[in-house]
């Protein structure tokens, strides 16, 4: 076991270090982590900040309660029929959320997810973003963007595939159906399932050994690894931006929200 000492504590996330390793929890249990503006910050800054950190050699990335990340929130409270959502939904992918993907598959670190319920739209492209993915039994990973009108952002049309092929990344996209953590380990879409019980040690024991590992060396392979398999991720970022642009001020994104939000706005 790690003994975490917690240096940082915001409203959003906690920082906590221990054997070379930092563990950012996101911590908004009440939402479900689903990411707000402040979080969006937050973890942005929470893994540039364990990137430049010679103290920290490797990165675990998990949830605070029941959920691992909802995804965005996507309450239109206080924004009315008239109010353009495009403008807002392009800062916060160029500005936040395909950063965030950046950030976790350019720094020389090796990143753990340790995923302990329910990963959710650009909440599960940002824990396929991570090296190493470990699912508690009770966790599970949904694309869930066509249930609100929308399309795939944060990356996720190219780590989904990247991880699975083309047809359980299209089915998963167009369906937006639930993967249980049992189904996403026999697809390869995470690479280790643990009874929730044992999530914690058997993380912790992943993250101390990657952490006692050669630095230098994981940062050269994730180079390589990010040069043969996800060299169009930048691509993949436009297209998505795009995408989501056009949709997020259409009838279909707003009607599915009110209804599953029950919002006014």
């Amino acid at each position: 076991m790690i003994d975490w000492t917690v240096t940082a504590h915001s409203e959003t996330l906690e920082t906590a270090n221990g054997d070379g390793v930092r563990r950012l929890t996101l911590s908004r249990p009440e939402a479900l982590n689903a990411f707000d503006e402040t979080l969006q910050s937050d973890l942005l800054e929470a893994v540039a900040a364990a990137a430049t950190d010679d103290t920290v050699r490797c990165v675990v990335l998990t949830g605070r309660g029941r959920a691992f990340c909802a995804g965005a929130d996507l309450a239109l409270d206080g924004l009315g029929p008239d109010v353009r959502l495009a403008p807002r939904t392009e800062r916060e992918l160029t500005q936040f959320y395909n950063p965030i993907v950046r950030a976790l598959r350019e720094t020389r670190k090796p990143v753990v997810a340790a995923v302990n319920g329910a990963a959710v739209g650009v909440g599960c492209a940002v824990a396929l973003a991570c090296d190493h993915v470990v699912g508690a039994r009770s966790a599970s990973f949904t694309l869930a963007f066509s249930r609100v009108g929308l399309t795939l952002d944060g990356g996720a049309s190219l780590l989904v595939g990247a991880r699975v092929g083309f047809g359980r990344a299209s089915r998963m996209a167009l369906l937006a159906e639930r993967v249980d953590a049992d189904t996403a380990f026999s697809w390869g879409l995470i690479d280790a399932v643990v009874d929730d019980a044992d999530l914690t040690d058997h993380v912790e024991s992943l993250a101390r050994k990657l952490a006692a590992g050669p630095t230098e060396a994981y940062a050269a392979t994730k180079r390589s690894l990010n040069a043969a398999l996800l060299h169009r991720l930048e691509d993949a970022f436009e297209v998505e931006v795009a995408g989501q642009t056009a949709l997020v001020d259409g009838p279909g994104f707003r009607t599915a929200i009110t209804r599953f939000t029950g919002s006014k706005g």
